[in-house]
């Protein structure tokens, strides 16, 4: 099979590579029929995530059909089309009986294109099927829940629930890429009264306003502190959600953060940033922290198929699953290409017939 292979940092290729079998009788071998690639993707190729080794399939993100499952999987059988998270759990383990699926310590967590063969493949193998896909429901197509496999729940369950956010709660998101606006769109289910999005971007901005920001300010012509305590009479906001990872984000919502607020940190932070407790400490400021569990990847996925909850407009660029390395380039030159999500659809195969093949697609 081709998978896309990361060989140490700066380096990809999409080659030919061993098909995957089971190895586990918990496992199953998914044919995937849709991908896409996580910002978290471009981190490694950075060189940030060095339990990433080189020769590791990368991706942790796919809808896909059953071809193959161990003889300890009950609850899915070859022909299924399954979400495949971003989060594997081993059902097991304390963590996962708490349903905290990230913190898993039985083999999963986040393994996929991180410490085992990730999902940017023609074919995967899915450790502890049974509680770690979810069944596609009738009706809805691939594309409709790929972005459950990762930026939905992440934004929802570390920014909006760990953030707090209740009805009639001002709401700064710091950062309107794809997790800043997936945050955006699911702080609407809590209706509060004003989301405040903050970027360096102005075309960013404007994907915020259209994902249902009320206010953009862009903080690198505007005074965000001082246009933030305008806006919110001087208090600050009461949930402010990090949603960039770097340093100077991370202090931003700290100073707009209204005395008794919240600061939900979700960005994936790669050097140091300050906990200016010098003046925090005296402000009963809470700050949380995540890595996500996916635990309501079922509340999110009912959301979607009764159209309360639409996750189209995430996707800006597709391609084939054999464009890989090209729809990596326009992912990482988002500045120049406005990309948001990109889709990576497989070509038609003549597997499993009774499931209607998923169409090609052309670059956009």
């Amino acid at each position: 099979m081709k998978a896309l292979v990361y060989h140490g940092p700066g380096k990809r290729a999409w080659e030919e590579v061993p098909d995957p079998v089971i190895v586990e009788p918990t496992d199953a071998i998914v044919r995937i029929d849709v991908a896409t690639i996580c910002g978290t993707d471009l981190h490694i190729l950075k060189g940030d995530v060095p339990e990433t080794t080189p020769g590791t399939i990368l991706g942790h993100e796919a809808v896909g059909t059953v071809v193959e499952v161990g003889s300890a999987v009950t609850t899915i059988e070859p022909g299924d089309q399954v979400l495949v998270s971003c989060i594997t759990s081993c059902g097991r383990c304390r963590f996962c009986k708490e349903g905290h699926y990230g913190l898993c310590t039985g083999g999963g967590g986040w393994i996929f294109g991180h410490t085992i063969d990730g999902l940017q493949a023609e074919l995967a193998r899915v450790p502890f099927a049974d509680t770690s896909v979810y069944k596609v429901p009738a009706g809805l197509t691939p594309e409709d829940v790929i972005f459950l496999a990762d930026i939905l729940p992440t934004a929802y369950e570390v920014g909006v629930l760990n953030g707090g956010i209740r009805p009639g709660d001002t709401v700064a998101v710091v950062g309107s890429g794809p997790i800043g606006l997936a945050t955006i769109m699911t702080a609407k289910l809590f209706t509060p009264s004003k989301i405040i999005a903050i970027d360096l971007a102005d075309a960013r901005l404007e994907k915020a306003l259209e994902f249902g920001a009320d206010v953009g300010i862009n903080n690198g012509t505007t005074d965000a502190v001082a246009k933030v305590m305008e806006l919110t009479n001087g208090l600050g906001v009461d949930v402010a959600v990090e949603a960039v990872g770097v340093p100077e984000t991370f202090e931003l919502c700290t100073e707009i953060v209204r005395p008794g607020g919240r600061v939900a940190n979700v960005g994936v932070h790669g050097h140091p940033a300050t906990l200016h407790l010098e003046t925090l400490w005296i402000r009963d400021v809470t700050i949380t922290t995540g890595l996500v569990d996916t635990l309501t990847t079922p509340q999110l996925m009912r959301l979607i198929e009764e159209q309360r909850l639409d996750p189209a407009p995430f996707a800006t660029h597709r391609f084939e699953l054999a464009q890989t390395e090209e729809a990596y380039d326009v992912f990482a030159a988002a500045a120049e290409t406005h990309a948001l999500k990109v889709v990576l659809t497989a070509e038609p195969v003549a597997v499993l017939p009774e499931h209607e093949a998923v169409p090609e697609v052309a670059l956009v």
